[in-house]
């Protein structure tokens, strides 16, 4: 596919006449919507490499460090639905732009942060920009390429760059972290997202499914509240057990509010998500697996780079650093998936990818306080990201490759909803697993076993996640039965 591409809407509902547009290179639509995939992505994980700083500077608890985090990625997982609906209902280019301009205001608003409750009120706006934009970032590609090997490439291309959004998180936290100060983790995305705006509002052209202009306000309101209260239980585990009514309490109200959730969605004549979609089997096969591997993968940088900090003695930017090939890795994945997807099935890929990245998870569970960086990190880390790369492209091309028209925004929201979901119950599930094994030492030797659990368990949910997609997921979308 060469020279000037026009890109042409699912299906266009206009209030006036449109005038004739000017024909948009594919790789200025590339360039727009995979950066702005990069940014949300990479806020993700390019806290984990600051969190010692902004503990010192905030006088931030062990529980309030957590959530510096999960209020990002709860936020941005809870929301996500919502997004993906509006940019089919609003335009997926004003969404983009929407979600992008929150996202940059929330950035300047966290690295300007006097308080604790500063931060993780900005992390959690941020995360709801985040949801807004992330959504249309596929949706704007998968509208903008024909359905075939170009769209499996542009969608490769997004899944590696916003791969390599999250690996890359660590080395740009730590260097800004150590050259200038943890504020600016969150202050570069605020010239980076204005540059990003300007190149979508050259390059993006709008479109959008459906005339209606009803989105279910409610039903994401209660998802996100769910999986924070839920999150929230399980963390309260380390403190409190898990027979405490402090805990006892949260998860309760938090399994209920997901259970209405859902009833919601059942009833609603404009559900965010309609539960039909999951008759599809690629889209449910695809969404469980994207679960799991996010909710055993997602942890690995912030286990990593507390390892390099806390047990080897690395300062933030070498911990970063450390993970470079890890984040380079990741992106070969994504991109080597494509080529080798029509030759053994996108399945087979998801299962090989899967399998490579439980084998580095066992390889890094056997971790020591003493250990090398060739054997502690860079081996491991390289397994465990080549098979995340591997595994996340066929996933992704399997479960929007049945969706309609109308639906793209909201199957592609979907898609990042099911694995940045299991990411944020996965740290808040691993972070207690690791606690309850150093039970509150700061000992390197304590940290180290610690940190040791919980690869150990990533790697046998990853090895659970192979065997639901063994017998679920289809082996390619015409397989796919209702």
């Amino acid at each position: 596919m060469t020279g000037m591409f026009k890109t042409e809407p699912d299906s266009i509902t206009e209030d006036a006449p449109r005038r004739p547009r000017r024909p948009v290179p594919l790789w200025g639509v590339l360039l727009a919507a995979c950066a702005g995939q990069f940014l949300v992505v990479l806020d993700v994980s390019v806290v984990n490499t600051a969190l010692p700083s902004m503990r010192a500077d905030l006088g931030l608890s062990t529980l309030q460090l957590q959530w510096v985090v999960n209020a990002y990625s709860i936020a941005f997982a809870g929301f996500m639905l919502l997004g993906g609906r509006a940019g089919d209902l609003f335009g997926r280019k004003r969404m983009f732009l929407l979600g992008l301009a929150l996202f940059t205001a929330a950035s300047l608003a966290g690295g300007l942060a006097q308080e604790g409750w500063q931060l993780l009120a900005a992390r959690a706006v941020q995360g709801l920009g985040a949801a807004v934009l992330s959504p249309s970032t596929l949706a704007i590609l998968t509208s903008a390429v024909p359905e075939g090997a170009a769209r499996t490439r542009a969608i490769a291309t997004w899944a590696a760059v916003g791969a390599g959004g999250g690996a890359a998180g660590g080395l740009v936290g730590g260097a800004l972290t150590d050259g200038l100060s943890w504020r600016w983790v969150l202050l570069i995305n605020v010239p980076i997202g204005a540059l990003v705006i300007v190149a979508a509002v050259r390059w993006i052209s709008e479109s959008r499914a459906g005339d209606a202009r009803r989105v279910d306000l409610p039903g994401a309101v209660l998802v996100t509240a769910g999986l924070a209260t839920l999150a929230y239980g399980i963390v309260q585990t380390e403190a409190e057990g898990w027979t405490a009514a402090a805990t006892l309490v949260p998860l309760a109200v938090g399994l209920v509010l997901l259970a209405v959730f859902l009833l919601v969605q059942a009833r609603t004549a404009a559900p965010l998500m309609p539960l039909g979609l999951f008759r599809s089997r690629a889209v449910s096969a695809a969404n469980a697996a994207m679960f799991v591997n996010g909710a055993a993968m997602f942890a690995m940088w912030f286990f990593m780079t507390l390892y390099a900090q806390n047990v080897l003695g690395y300062s933030a930017f070498e911990a970063g650093l450390a993970l470079v090939p890890s984040s380079l890795t990741v992106m070969i994945g994504s991109k080597f998936a494509p080529r080798v997807m029509p030759v053994i099935g996108p399945k087979n890929v998801a299962l090989l990818g899967s399998l490579i990245a439980a084998t580095g998870f066992g390889w890094q569970s056997t971790m020591t306080e003493d250990g090398s960086y060739v054997t502690a990190i860079l081996l491991p880390g390289i397994l465990m990201m080549l098979g995340a790369g591997l595994a996340m492209t066929p996933l992704a091309a399997l479960a929007t490759s049945g969706a309609a028209p109308g639906d793209a925004g909201l199957v592609s929201g979907l898609v990042n909803t099911s694995r940045t979901m299991g990411g944020a119950l996965g740290l808040a599930v691993l972070s207690t697993v690791a606690a309850s094994r150093t039970d509150g030492s700061t000992a390197p030797g304590a940290l180290t076993e610690g940190y040791a659990e919980a690869f150990r368990t990533s790697g046998f949910v990853l090895l659970g996640g192979v065997l639901l997609m063994l017998v679920w997921l289809p082996k390619a979308p015409a397989d796919d039965r209702s």
